[in-house]
């Protein structure tokens, strides 16, 4: 597994300043989470439906996968439970561009990408847009590290 140094790195085209924050390690639940509630709260259903990220309501949730996921109206949990692989991101929500170098690294709700009707997260929106060069050959080898990076 590479280290966070590796990471940082890696995603070279990031300016130190925009990865202040650390990026989690292996041990890292199935999805990611903080406090227990997953993708920072926001809804993913509303990734598709409206193309932005929306700040979920707790009233709306539900728990799959080990956490709580967030919705922002009934109709959006409903539509999620109808068939959550297709609307939970890919890698647990965890950095597509990190677990393409087999490292885990947390998730900006504002850097995201829907390619081939699968929602994408990534560290910030500089590493989407690394990660957004070549993101056939970033899915491929992520799909080699997960979910093995986050043990």
């Amino acid at each position: 597994m590479f280290s966070r140094r590796h990471f940082l790195a890696m995603a070279g085209a990031a300016p130190l300043a925009a990865l202040v924050a650390p990026p989690a390690f292996a041990g890292n639940d199935y999805v990611f989470n903080t406090h227990g509630v997953a993708i920072n709260g926001y809804d993913p259903v509303a990734y598709f439906t409206e193309s932005k990220p929306v700040q979920g309501m707790m009233k709306y949730a539900v728990k799959w996968e080990g956490a709580m996921w967030v919705f922002s109206s009934m109709h959006n949990a409903e539509i999620f439970m109808g068939n959550p692989r297709a609307y939970a991101p890919k890698y647990g929500g965890y950095c597509a561009y990190a677990m393409s170098k087999g490292a885990v690294a947390t998730t900006e709700p504002d850097a995201w990408t829907i390619h081939k009707d699968r929602l994408y997260l990534n560290y910030n929106t500089t590493v989407r847009s690394v990660w957004q060069e070549d993101m056939p050959g970033n899915i491929a080898l992520a799909n080699g590290f997960w979910p093995s990076a986050l043990m």
